[in-house]
């Protein structure tokens, strides 16, 4: 969903906040999401070390267990200079969380269950008839284009 180099900056955005380690940065995306995207440690850890390298943040101490990492002058500059695209991601990643809201009234919920109900009870079906099938996919286009101007 994001690539890592918008995971970098979310995770400067969010140690610019303040201190933290790899399991709250994933916590705080997830959280801006409301959900919808967690970021796998597979993806952090590596950018964690990557902005180390580039002395972008630090650790704040060396000697404990998990590692917490804060903000260096330099990750302030890179964070400066990235204040829109900054901006766009968390824009992006808050529409999702708009998106579990509206998702969750009941009305939507039930609609959306009832159309996959209905579409995969008639594409289980053997023996599909081509008109069936052109039928099938104008309803389908006629609810996305009806969904859309709404």
């Amino acid at each position: 969903m994001l690539e890592a180099s918008d995971i970098r900056l979310l995770m400067l955005h969010f140690l610019a906040q303040n201190a933290a380690h790899g399991y709250e940065l994933i916590k705080s995306v997830e959280e801006l999401s409301k959900g919808e995207y967690t970021p796998s440690p597979g993806i952090i850890y590596p950018n964690l070390t990557l902005l180390e390298e580039m002395e972008a943040i630090e650790v704040v101490d060396a000697q404990a267990t998990r590692k917490a990492y804060r903000l260096t002058e330099a990750g302030e500059a890179l964070l400066a200079a990235n204040r829109d695209p900054i901006a766009s991601l968390i824009a992006r990643l808050s529409s999702l969380a708009i998106l579990v809201n509206n998702r969750s009234i009941p009305a939507v919920e039930q609609a959306i269950h009832d159309l996959k109900m209905a579409l995969n009870t008639r594409l289980a079906q053997q023996d599909i008839s081509e008109a069936a099938l052109q039928t099938l996919i104008a309803a389908l286009q006629d609810a996305a284009e009806k969904i859309t101007r709404s």
